[in-house]
């Protein structure tokens, strides 16, 4: 029975990965090789972020919101931007275009994110004796994760890849990127600031994914367009 838990959970916070590069255009264009040097670019962006998080944060004593610390964690988490940044300009990529590029990008960062920070905890307390709810949370994390990933990948590209944008849209793109680039001081806000269980997180994570996903998509068909 722990076993079937834990195979039920990490299909569930693995799978949709899998699932997405099979069931689109990505798989027919063979990006596997894209997705995974932006997973290993991803890896070198977390080192980075771990040193700096040693750095220049306190350990604080107790779990309450410290406002001046989760705004050097959201400096902080800017890194992740350079890292995209780097993986969508600097990277050689075969000759894809730029709606497939984001997207190998965008999965290949989500995927190195869930390895990372959730399949030790998923292999030690999922097998766990006692069933919880917690690890089939982690993994609905992961899937609003791999729709934010993917939606940040679409707004940095039309920053820095798209040059012929309408300007009355660029100060959304950078809006809507700056929102999805601090989504985890916005949650963590929500659990230490306000105090929502882990569960109420988890639904506004997948609410926001599936709102930012939809503005980021809308923002991309806008900017595909030709200028009048």
């Amino acid at each position: 029975m722990t076993m079937f838990h834990f195979f039920n959970c990490a299909i569930l916070t693995f799978g949709p990965h899998a699932v997405y590069y099979s069931a689109t255009p990505l798989s027919e264009y063979d990006t596997l090789g894209t997705s995974v040097k932006a997973a290993v670019v991803y890896l070198g962006t977390a080192l980075v972020k771990l040193v700096c998080l040693a750095t220049f944060l306190q350990v604080s004593e107790n779990d309450g919101f410290d406002p001046y610390q989760e705004l050097l964690k959201a400096l902080i988490g800017f890194i992740d931007v350079a890292g995209l940044y780097f993986a969508l300009t600097q990277l050689t990529h075969r000759n894809i275009s730029q709606n497939h590029k984001f997207q190998a990008v965008g999965l290949g960062w989500a995927f190195a994110d869930s390895v990372l920070h959730r399949l030790a905890p998923l292999w030690v307390g999922a097998r766990g004796l006692e069933f919880t709810w917690d690890y089939i949370l982690q993994g609905l994390e992961a899937n609003a994760n791999l729709v934010l990933s993917i939606s940040l990948a679409a707004l940095a590209s039309l920053i820095w890849l798209r040059k012929n944008k309408p300007k009355t849209l660029i100060p959304i793109i950078y809006a809507c990127a700056g929102i999805v680039a601090t989504m985890p001081s916005i949650t963590s806000y929500l659990r230490r600031g306000l105090g929502w269980y882990f569960p109420k997180v988890v639904g506004f994570e997948l609410f926001t994914s599936l709102v930012m996903a939809f503005i980021s998509w809308q923002l991309f068909s806008a900017c595909q367009r030709p200028s009048a």
